[in-house]
């Protein structure tokens, strides 16, 4: 019965994150646009830290509970179902084209912090000095594109700002911290009930129903033509998994991995390379390279449940 009963919360939960995501991304793109921000800029910061809700919402309220596989397993695992699965689905759907400033400026950046994790990793703590760096490099990220404004590549979207995109933020926040806490007691739950590592549970169900908000939110912008918020949206939130939610987390918290899990970070260092070579090239990411991706992805999820 308790399994049962977990498997609705889940359910329940991964609508809600969904939904409240939605809404938190619709007045988010429309706040932005007051500020004159291009649709790359906008993909980066609003657009990113909006769908990136869900995986904070977890990753906090897990390192407060002192459950440090979940939280560092969200964020893998997400960054997995984003640059690996999604943005391969993304690609299936219509080729995607990349700019300069996404491959050498937010590319490089992503890179970056993927090495950094690994160096601060190496010891399997994350402390709170760590988590200081981590979010500094955050603000000063999104202070330097805020600044740029408007790329020369990137148009300004449509969509008229409303008084109610307002209260639609606060509580679309609000849906998504609720169903995240209730999907890491459940989700946590599962683990104990079928003898599950809390790490795996952390890389696989919670990552995937935690980036429900990007693979609608990316797929959507592509089929309409808005590659920079399609793009930029899954490398951004990769950037803010990384930099902001395990930084704000590990402040709160030290995280703490096992040895076998920090071979999950190495990997996906290695798949940011791959992929940063794929969108290089033309300058555009093609069905071919989309199926590539797709299937890198997915081997880096079975791997998750050999080691």
């Amino acid at each position: 019965m308790n399994h049962l009963l977990n498997v609705v919360i889940i359910t329940v939960c991964i609508f809600g994150l969904w939904g409240g995501a939605v809404w938190v991304v619709e007045s988010a793109s429309r706040i932005a646009r007051k500020l004159g921000l291009s649709e790359l800029v906008i993909g980066l910061t609003i657009v990113a830290i909006a769908t990136s809700a869900p995986e904070f919402a977890v990753t906090v309220s897990a390192a407060l509970k002192g459950q440090s596989a979940i939280s560092v397993g969200n964020v893998v695992g997400s960054n997995i179902f984003n640059l690996g699965v999604i943005l391969g689905l993304v690609a299936l759907f219509s080729t995607l084209k990349t700019t300069k400033a996404l491959i050498y400026r937010d590319g490089i950046v992503l890179i970056l912090t993927g090495v950094l994790l690994l160096i601060f990793f190496y010891d399997l703590k994350l402390e709170f000095y760590e988590g200081i760096v981590l979010f500094t490099a955050l603000i000063i990220y999104i202070t330097v594109l805020v600044k740029q404004k408007q790329d020369v590549d990137e148009d300004v979207p449509e969509g008229a700002f409303k008084l109610s995109d307002i209260p639609k933020l606060i509580l679309g926040g609000i849906i998504i911290v609720t169903s995240a806490h209730f999907f890491v007691e459940s989700s946590s739950e599962l683990a104990r009930l079928f003898g599950i590592s809390e790490w795996l549970i952390g890389v696989t169900i919670v990552a995937a129903g935690t980036s429900a908000p990007e693979l609608a939110t990316s797929i959507v912008a592509v089929t309409k033509g808005k590659h920079g918020i399609s793009a930029g949206n899954l490398i951004g939130s990769d950037i803010f998994n990384m930099l902001g939610v395990l930084g704000i987390a590990s402040i709160l918290r030290p995280l703490g991995i096992e040895q076998s899990d920090y071979i999950s970070l190495i990997i996906m260092v290695i798949t940011l390379l791959i992929l940063m070579v794929f969108m290089r090239t033309g300058w555009k990411l093609t069905r071919g390279e989309g199926v590539l991706i797709l299937l890198i992805g997915i081997a880096r999820w079975a791997i998750a449940f050999m080691v």
